[in-house]
């Protein structure tokens, strides 16, 4: 796994509290945190609480229900319930207006595998991801093409999206980023391939569902749309996510109308 280059972090840590760098703005208001951090913030913390030799990250929500400040935050998690194959764990971020999300952990305990195939999710034909970056401000590298491989001019276009991703920053300053920290930040990425229209992102994420069958095993994470329906300004969508090795995992997302404000 490679490690992320030398540029300041999104936060560091100051004793309970992760103070934000400005680059760790939101794309939707620079005075506000980018809500995909939040979703790192909780893998970050879960993991740290939580983890336990054997347990597996299977699933991750993130419920993204209000904006916050660029301003310092806290993230605290609870354990739900400890069995012998599965343990649930939730973690609460709290920014300087209070309560602003909500991430719920589901880990399952590995097992033998069953001898009787079934039918998955093929490899997908993407690009080595090592040929096509695209530095960029916030903090990560991101490439965008369609399903033909073809770049995407402005990033969408109507058919189905793709994009390899790579985090550029650590999260935290001081700590590399792990494999999981890695794919929850690039989850919420799933909602713009989703609910973007050919012109514009209008749809502004509620919140995403990250279910992994494993953990990456590189730093780059692919992610391409496979799906999206919306009516009244409500919008849900899906993802298959991706390794260099191939497909890891799922993710779900939720959006609202939140029109004009990304062109």
């Amino acid at each position: 796994m490679a490690q992320t280059e030398q540029q300041q972090a999104f936060f560091t840590a100051d004793g309970d509290e992760l103070v934000p760098d400005p680059v760790a703005r939101s794309w939707w208001n620079p005075e506000m945190i980018h809500g995909r951090l939040l979703g790192g913030l909780a893998a970050r913390a879960l993991e740290r609480d939580q983890a336990a030799p054997g347990l597996h990250f299977t699933r991750l929500t993130v419920d993204l229900f209000r904006n916050t400040p660029l301003a310092p935050v806290r993230v605290e998690t609870a354990l739900v319930r400890d069995g012998r194959r599965i343990r649930v764990a939730d973690a609460l971020v709290h920014g300087a207006n209070g309560l602003v999300a909500r991430a719920t952990a589901v880990l399952l305990r590995g097992g033998d595998q069953p001898a009787a195939p079934v039918p998955a999710t093929p490899s997908w034909d993407a690009p080595p991801p090592e040929e096509l970056w695209e530095p960029r401000e916030q903090g990560w590298a991101i490439w965008r093409f369609d399903e033909h491989n073809q770049p995407l001019r402005g990033g969408r276009g109507a058919g189905r999206r793709r994009a390899w991703l790579r985090e550029s920053r650590e999260l935290v300053a001081g700590e590399a980023l792990s494999p999981f920290v890695r794919a929850a930040l690039a989850a919420d990425t799933a909602s713009p391939l989703a609910h973007a229209s050919a012109g514009s992102l209008d749809f502004i994420n509620a919140d995403y569902t990250l279910s992994l069958s494993r953990l990456p095993l590189s730093d780059a994470i692919g992610l391409e749309s496979s799906g999206h329906l919306s009516e009244d300004g409500i919008a849900v969508g899906h993802c298959t996510l991706h390794d260099t090795a191939g497909p890891i995992g799922f993710c779900l997302t939720t959006a609202i109308a939140n029109p004009g404000r990304r062109g």
